[in-house]
């Protein structure tokens, strides 16, 4: 009774059969063939993808004790206690709590971090983060409300040393030059 198919008048369709993708569309023949431009397809080109920056995360749920080391970014939502070293961005998520002495390019703190902080370039203590130790910086940002106890030394980054050429002494210089305005008069 339901989805029955009545049989009566009922003829399959022949299945419709496609060229080939792979064949080449044929072009036609003759002077008319010249007179038609051929559509021209461009080959496709890659998109050149920005390098994926390295993070990793240590989740609200984890406890680490010991040394961490990396040179990726970092988040901490959990714990720690020891000490944390990158070469790159430290943050410090609202639910992080940090025991550790803190040593980075960048530092970021939106948890707790009890510990100095020595960092290259800039720290930022966020609205609700707090820190009780010392910083070493080259910069800081400290937004209200956010909690701080310790000594602040700012540092200014090292300027690159470069080397001038010495220039020899300027006497034989112009002795050549005193003989070759002689030699053309």
């Amino acid at each position: 009774m339901w989805n029955k198919r009545s049989d009566e008048g009922y003829a399959p369709k022949p299945p419709q059969t496609e060229p080939p993708r792979s064949a080449p569309a044929l072009a036609p023949a003759g002077p008319a063939a010249q007179a038609l431009p051929l559509p021209a397809s461009p080959a496709p080109r890659a998109e050149p993808r920005p390098p994926m920056r390295q993070s990793a995360t240590i989740g609200p749920s984890m406890r680490i004790i010991g040394d961490i080391r990396t040179h990726e970014e970092l988040l901490i939502d959990g714990e720690v206690e020891g000490s944390v070293e990158s070469h790159s961005l430290i943050t410090v998520g609202p639910s992080g709590k940090v025991s550790a002495n803190i040593k980075a390019r960048e530092v970021t703190i939106f948890g707790q971090v009890q510990g100095n902080v020595e960092v290259a370039e800039k720290i930022a203590i966020r609205e609700q983060g707090s820190l009780v130790g010392d910083i070493k910086a080259a910069g800081i940002g400290i937004d209200d409300g956010a909690y701080f106890k310790g000594s602040i030394d700012i540092i200014r980054p090292e300027p690159k040393v470069t080397t001038r050429p010495v220039k020899a002494d300027a006497r034989p210089a112009e002795s050549h030059v005193e003989a070759s305005v002689a030699r053309s008069g």
